[in-house]
């Protein structure tokens, strides 16, 4: 519940205000004068307050500097007669959010007041989403021990707080957007936009566009004009993505942005300047593409001041222990499930597996697990057919028919049978569920609602997504 201040010497208008906007659901409190307001103010926490301009004792004008003192926080919305227009915009001057002419309606008190507190909480937010994304990326919290790694994070540690341009390589889900937000977070350009653009990802024909904004008319279906991400990411940094992917055209432009700091947008005959970092990553080689003529050796050599590799996984095994910790104990918390968690023999067979999709197949593979795991530990029975290799055991003899001298639970077996049978099914027909539902011989309401119940959803959402 908000908590707003009426600061208003006459007395009918406080107790009109009071009495709509307790009816709208704030709790409110008011003053006669602005020296009473300061001492509800030492009181209450407050989140807005319609103050009147003319008040003895103290004016609206000091009561706002004051107040701006006290609890920077409170958003001040001025109540003013016609007579006071300038004053008005004076308050504004000194922190005002907005005002209001005497007589006013209701309603617009409401809209305004309603206004004001999303942009408050909006405000709130985003301080609270970038001191979040500033924890969780910084680049000591990226999970590694192995010297390759370390050295990766000696490097970042050196070149962070630059404005050199940095050239991010290494294979398919090694983390490059990671290390790039890492980059970004321990720079002086933090608390300004960090814009990411998958050049391969958007079709040649808009990525100029996209990247550099264009005017109106500029082209069929160019309405309005539009800025891109670099004038987006303007002070701070633009993090492009598969840069290998570039089209020669966009190349070229991409260069006189890394020379000289400005664009055109399309359709545009004056040039933009703009303050932006720029950080670069491919899983391709550029130095090949470079000599197979698809990459402008120029633009190469301005991409790759500071190169940062990133150690495919297979490289350095010895972080493989550590990431099945994080990644079991982050699944395991978001579906509120009791994996305590894994084997010796199955740590082998991960640790020993070449993991060809880095660490982002290995965190969907024990996302995969956790969800079809009721609790215990992740034994080599969980694990899928392509880890398990050569060792000649499949989940469901393991689990169904290999029984224990303790016993086992006839209802679980069946229930992890069901699972299994559901995301193999799943996954030979590439997440449809029209065609896995006709593959197990049921109705597709039956499989969605199987789906649910074995807690496959999120997971056959995501795939299918």
């Amino acid at each position: 519940m908000s908590h707003i201040l009426i600061v208003d010497d006459e007395v009918a208008i406080r107790r009109a205000l009071e009495k709509f906007l307790t009816g709208l659901g704030y709790k409110v409190l008011s003053a006669g004068d602005g020296e009473e307001a300061i001492k509800i103010l030492e009181k209450n926490p407050i989140d807005l307050a319609l103050v009147d301009l003319v008040m003895p004792k103290l004016d609206g004008i000091s009561f706002i500097r004051k107040m701006k003192l006290m609890a920077p926080e409170v958003i001040p919305i001025v109540l003013t007669g016609f007579g006071t227009i300038t004053s008005a915009v004076e308050a504004m001057k000194v922190g005002a959010y907005h005002y209001l002419t005497k007589p006013f309606e209701l309603e617009d008190i409401a809209s305004l007041v309603q206004t004001a507190l999303d942009h408050k909480n909006l405000k709130k937010e985003n301080h609270f989403l970038k001191k979040h994304l500033y924890e969780k990326y910084r680049f000591e919290n990226i999970i590694g021990k192995s010297d390759e790694i370390q050295a990766v994070f000696d490097l970042i540690e050196k070149v962070a707080d630059t404005d050199s341009t940095i050239l991010i390589l290494g294979e398919s889900g090694t983390g490059k957007e990671l290390i790039a937000k890492a980059l970004h977070f321990n720079s002086a350009r933090k608390e300004k936009p960090l814009i990411t653009v998958n050049c391969a990802a958007i079709p040649e024909e808009l990525l100029e566009s996209e990247l550099f904004g264009h005017m109106k008319g500029s082209f069929t279906g160019a309405v309005a004009t539009t800025q891109g991400r670099f004038l987006a990411a303007n002070n701070g940094t633009i993090f492009l993505d598969e840069i290998g992917d570039m089209s020669p055209k966009l190349q070229v432009k991409l260069l006189r942005v890394l020379q000289e700091r400005k664009f055109e947008p399309v359709g545009a005959n004056q040039p933009i300047e703009v303050d932006v970092r720029i950080l670069a990553a491919t899983h391709q080689n550029l130095e090949e593409r470079v000599k197979n003529g698809k990459f402008r050796e120029d633009l190469f050599y301005r991409l790759n001041v500071i190169p940062i590799h990133i150690p495919p996984l297979r490289d350095r095994p010895t972080d493989i222990p550590l990431l099945l910790s994080y990644f079991i104990s982050k699944y395991a918390q978001q579906t509120k499930k009791e994996i305590a968690g894994v084997t010796e023999k199955a740590k082998r067979l991960l640790t020993s597996y070449d993991w060809p999709g880095n660490v982002r197949e290995l965190e969907n593979t024990i996302e995969r697990i956790v969800i079809l795991k009721e609790k215990g530990s992740i034994d080599f029975t969980d694990l899928p057919d392509k880890i398990r290799g050569n060792s000649g055991i499949s989940k469901s003899r393991g689990n169904l028919f290999d029984i224990p001298e303790a016993g086992v639970s006839f209802k679980n077996a069946i229930d992890d049978f069901e699972k299994e049978l559901i995301l193999k099914a799943l996954e030979k027909t590439g997440w449809n569920k029209n065609k896995a539902a006709t593959l197990l011989k049921l109705n597709r309401t039956t499989l969605v609602e199987k789906i649910k119940k074995r807690g496959l959803e999120k997971l056959a959402d995501k795939q299918e997504g």
